[in-house]
């Protein structure tokens, strides 16, 4: 592409620069174009918008490619820790032995909550969703943590950074806790991030839970998956809401009222519920016959993609990490057998291949984190404990911009004209 990009309008041509990018497509850096010409750019969804400049995580959707600062989400899934990709998008480049090991023990001392919290805890109903919990719970962080505020202080923001990495797994855990009428389990510092969150879910006074390393490195694995995906909905939702100076605990609560919505975090756990729907392999055809039948409102979920055109690399690696947590848990549940036989058939079905409907990350991370024990309303759950890290470091990406404004988008508007207002009596 040229280096500027000539749009006309009402007969006048004007030209705006295109600004490369490291890698992927390039941008017409459209700024100016009201001041120019009056007019807005309709784009309904975003889908052809670059909202910002960004260098953590880059996708290509036609290709099936996940980046993070450079790094291949595969490589990372299959070599990396949890810890350690938390420490690349905050900083950049991966660390050396010292510094994960700093990072970690960092990590590791905020994990506690304030205990006043628990009375927090308290005041929801017993039924509420752990979403509806975290949601108050990471927005009330503001009014604990007073020292880690100030939006202009770069330390400040590193520790609400640390804090809010660190916080997460617990909350997490005190939803599910109390959903379940179980008392709530204290962080230890002796385990690994993801051992410790497995514990504080599942270990009662009565009986310590016994972590399984297969388990354990699914668990991370998953958080690796999920740490953060580009502009999505909820990391958009984090940027516009920081925009205003919002402190970060109140943007991350925007975020994960955001993630909750069934069209995006929520999405692993109807994938999940259809399956449970469908119950036996031998009902697999009605269920294909009827997904691609345009006049039923049945569809698959789990398969396709917003993005990826091509198989979602999460995916791949989702796939390898559920044979290997359902043979060594043993699961004889049905509904796995329907996952596996579903599965088959739409790899290798001319209709799905032809629309590139492939499984995705969130028709095999619900199976997994069902065959662990969770119930499907924690599974948003804990897509929020792992993006948390994204969310947080495009959230510090944005504070440091010089060129970031507070987000305004604008719209084509379609309402009545101006008119005068008529008195009730006659009307």
């Amino acid at each position: 592409m040229s280096d500027s990009a000539k749009l006309s309008v009402a007969g006048k041509d004007h030209e705006y620069p295109v600004l490369p990018g490291s890698v992927g497509p390039e941008v017409i850096d459209i700024r100016k174009l009201y001041a120019q010409t009056g007019t807005f750019t309709y784009d309904p969804g975003f889908t052809s918008t670059a909202s910002c400049e960004s260098g953590l995580t880059y996708i290509d959707g036609d290709q099936g490619i996940l980046l993070h600062r450079g790094y291949p989400i595969s490589q990372l899934a299959e070599k990396s820790s949890f810890m350690e990709v938390s420490y690349l998008l905050l900083n950049g480049e991966l660390p050396t032995q010292d510094e994960l090991d700093t990072f970690t023990r960092t990590i590791t001392r905020h994990t506690m909550l304030h205990e006043q919290l628990a009375t927090f805890y308290r005041g929801f109903r017993r039924d509420a969703h752990p979403m509806a919990i975290m949601c108050g719970v990471i927005g009330a962080l503001s009014a604990f943590y007073h020292d880690s505020t100030d939006i202009s202080d770069p330390q400040q923001r590193m520790i609400a950074s640390h804090r809010l990495i660190a916080k997460m797994p617990t909350i997490a855990a005190m939803a599910y806790k109390y959903s379940a009428g179980q008392p709530f389990v204290y962080p230890r510092n002796d385990l690994s991030y993801t051992a410790n969150f497995l514990r504080m879910t599942f270990s009662v006074p009565a009986e310590e839970y016994e972590i399984d390393p297969v388990v354990e490195q699914a668990m991370d694995r998953i958080f690796i998956l999920h740490a953060d995906h580009e502009q999505n909905a909820s990391t958009s939702t984090v940027r516009l809401a920081g925009s205003s100076g919002a402190n970060p605990f109140a943007c991350i609560a925007a975020g994960i009222a955001c993630l909750w919505g069934p069209a995006h975090g929520g999405a692993n756990e109807a994938a999940l519920n259809m399956l449970h729907e469908i119950g036996t392999p031998d009902r697999i055809p009605e269920y294909i016959a009827r997904a691609k039948d345009k006049d039923d409102p049945f569809r698959l979920m789990g398969f396709g993609h917003r993005v990826y055109k091509n198989y979602d690399p999460r995916a791949k690696v989702m796939q390898k990490t559920a044979a290997e947590v359902l043979k060594k848990l043993g699961v004889t549940d049905p509904v796995f057998d329907v996952a596996r036989e579903l599965e088959h058939i739409a790899l290798n079905d001319e209709y799905f291949i032809e629309k590139k409907l492939y499984p995705n990350v969130d028709f095999y991370s619900g199976v997994v984190l069902s065959a662990i024990g969770f119930p499907t309303s924690m599974f948003t759950a804990l897509f929020a404990l792992a993006r948390t890290v994204g969310w947080v470091a495009q959230w510090n990406e944005m504070i440091s911009d010089p060129a970031q404004k507070i987000g305004r988008p604008r719209q084509l508007y379609t309402g009545p004209t101006q008119r005068d207002y008529v008195p009730v009596a006659k009307r």
